[in-house]
């Protein structure tokens, strides 16, 4: 028998439901938070989402390839069995192409192109989150494989006949080709996003040759994409239909031919290095000209040999196959083809270099990223260059010298680029200054880290060190060269630290940023920092290449003739007002692109076996189509300013 009055329990419980309220307040702006991220439609947000997944991709990569480089560390070591390095190397090539490198570089497109072209977003917002949430569920859904224990282990590049049914009986290449393909369609629906965005969007004024650097290889990257991924596509379909329904796409026994799948990949692959390149090079081209106090030199032609490079980059995909046996003629060809390539990437080296060449140099941490990547890249280059030469080829194709080569050109020319801009456009996305002291330490230990990782191979490769494989014998005399590699590799580890308590410390409590830090040209410079929603209160008008160093007027002021000059050393440059004149109307936030992409999901994970969980998948899609399609972009007012 309860002998607590019924006063005392009353009060008690009146003092439970108010303690129950009072969490449930307290929680309410959190999952408002959290429901506002997840349905967002703002190109600035969906950047910082694209960055933060495309990082942790990145992270978990670089830990495959720290063990990849443990194995090798010394001469017949048995750390990993000869499986499972199969599988690490094949998510680690993998997970750096798609899930790290594509992510990481539309983290770029979204949140700096409409910023530099006078927008005030893009001009899908919806599908612009839709790509979002596909690249985010197709590393999901490869990395599913890892608790199922069926990582894929036939390379990244998934050479047929190797990743046929025969060959790879589990469910670890359907995983890699199912995964490809989720990610592959949001990848494609972001190409056209930007695509349209720039040709549409621009500021009245802003012409193709007033175009910004990076602008400009935001939009020839996404035309490669549009170009590249639909050939890719449909080898991946080819080598679904192969493994699952019984097709002989690539079974030589058939009378087929095995190395159609090396053609489908390498018209896509090759094209994708410039697509992971070029975007690092646009940030080359804007950081450099704003710490040398300079316009960049040659524009017409830096844009004209980045246009040239993507020209040329679908005429080069076979020499991945000089060693294949397609013959002289087409040896020859192609060989021809990968040694012209070569003059646009030069150029642009040259037009940096004399960029830099009598400015007023200001070796901040971007700009010290900016020249590592110039400097890595010219490495890869050179290397690259070797490998147009058939019978050079054939010597080094199988050998680390190749892996020392395309580690310069992506981890030198993307990842350097990628940092480069990191700290150039940060204090604009937060309002706040990265430490210039730990920016550098970060960028002297990775420079150090990278060149004792990657550098030694290029003698152990031609030494005879064989890739793709999990052990070399101690007869070859190559155990220093890969030791020296495995210490810079956990030298790597070390170089972000200094990058963490960077962020750590500037997002706690940073030094102020201001509009314009850098004093740099372009029009993101001119909104506040971090940009507000609709990044403009006044659309600007442009007049001249580098509107923050030269006349640009906003449209009320054209007539009363009030133009104001700004260049390097001179006056300040006029900024955007904080408050819009009037009010700004901005697209409302939406579920359906999250509720579409979950559908795709559940659809793709039937493609493992399940035609009920594949229609469930579809059922669920096509909801989520008819949902977006009827849905008002504008809600009860939602957005205006």
């Amino acid at each position: 028998m309860n002998s607590q009055p019924a006063g005392d329990r009353s009060e008690r419980l009146d003092g439970l439901n108010a303690r129950a309220r009072a969490m449930g307040q307290a929680w309410k702006p959190r999952l408002a938070v959290v429901a506002d991220w997840m349905t967002t439609v703002d190109h600035k947000k969906i950047a910082i989402l694209y960055f933060l997944s495309g990082m942790t991709f990145l992270l978990i990569a670089g830990m495959e390839g720290q063990l990849i480089r443990v194995q090798l560390a010394q001469s017949e070591l048995r750390i990993l069995d000869p499986n499972l390095y199969n599988q690490l190397f094949t998510m680690h090539g993998t997970t750096m192409v798609f899930f790290a490198g594509m992510p990481l570089i539309i983290a770029y497109f979204n949140f700096v192109v409409p910023l530099q072209i006078g927008a005030r977003d893009v001009a899908f917002p919806r599908l612009n989150m839709f790509s979002w949430w596909l690249a985010v569920f197709g590393g999901l859904f490869l990395y599913a494989s890892v608790p199922l224990g069926s990582m894929p282990d036939g390379g990244w590049f998934a050479y047929t006949p190797l990743t046929n049914r025969e060959y790879s009986p589990g469910r670890g290449m359907d995983f890699y080709v199912l995964a490809l393909l989720l990610a592959g369609v949001g990848t494609i629906a972001g190409g056209v996003n930007f695509v349209v965005t720039i040709l549409n969007l621009r500021a009245p004024g802003m012409t193709f040759m007033r175009l910004p650097l990076f602008t400009w290889m935001a939009l020839v990257v996404s035309i490669l994409i549009l170009l590249a991924f639909p050939p890719f596509t449909v080898g991946l379909l080819f080598l679904l239909f192969d493994r699952n329904f019984g097709t002989h796409f690539f079974d030589a026994a058939a009378g087929a031919d095995p190395l159609l799948w090396q053609h489908l990949f390498w018209v896509f692959g090759h094209p994708e290095v410039y697509i992971l390149v070029l975007p690092a090079f646009g940030i080359a081209s804007e950081v450099i000209p704003t710490f040398s106090r300079k316009g960049l030199f040659g524009y017409p032609v830096v844009v004209f040999s980045g246009v040239l490079i993507a020209f040329l980059g679908f005429g080069v995909w076979a020499h991945h196959m000089f060693a294949v046996g397609m013959g002289p003629l087409a040896n020859s060809v192609f060989a021809g083809a990968t040694m012209l390539i070569a003059v646009p990437t030069g150029i642009k080296i040259f037009n940096w270099i004399a960029t830099m060449w009598g400015g007023k140099l200001r070796f901040t941490t971007p700009m010290l990223w900016a020249i590592g990547l110039v400097s890595m890249f010219i490495i890869g280059g050179l290397s690259g260059v070797m490998h147009a030469s058939p019978p050079t080829d054939l010597q080094q194709t199988d050998t680390y010298f190749i892996v020392a080569h395309f580690h310069y050109v992506l981890i030198g020319g993307l990842v350097f680029g990628l940092f480069a801009g990191l700290y150039y456009w940060f204090p604009k996305a937060t309002g706040k200054m990265l430490s210039d002291k730990l920016g550098k330490w970060h960028f002297w230990l990775t420079l150090a880290a990278f060149n004792i990782t990657f550098f030694p191979m290029h003698f152990s490769g031609l030494l005879g060190m064989p890739r793709r494989t999990f052990t070399y014998p101690s007869e070859l005399g190559l155990d220093g060269f890969n030791l020296v590699s495995t210490i810079g590799a956990g030298l790597f580890t070390v170089a972000f630290v200094p990058l963490i308590v960077n962020l750590w410390k500037t997002l706690r409590n940073g030094e102020p940023a201001g509009a314009n830090p850098w004093g740099a040209p372009t029009l993101e410079w001119s909104t506040g920092s971090p940009p507000p929603h609709y990044n403009f209160a006044v659309v600007p008008r442009v007049q001249r290449r580098d509107p923050l160093w030269h006349p640009w007027i906003r449209p009320e002021e054209e007539e009363a003739g009030d133009h104001e000059d700004a260049g390097p050393g001179g006056v300040e440059p006029r900024l955007q007002p904080e408050v819009a004149p009037e009010p700004v109307v901005m697209p409302s936030n939406s579920w359906w692109p999250m509720v579409m992409s979950i559908g795709m999901l559940i659809a793709t994970v039937g493609g493992l076996g399940s035609l009920e969980t594949t229609l469930v998948g579809a059922a669920i899609t096509l909801v989520g189509l008819f949902g977006w399609a009827f849905e008002p972009a504008f809600r009860d007012g939602a957005g205006h300013l």
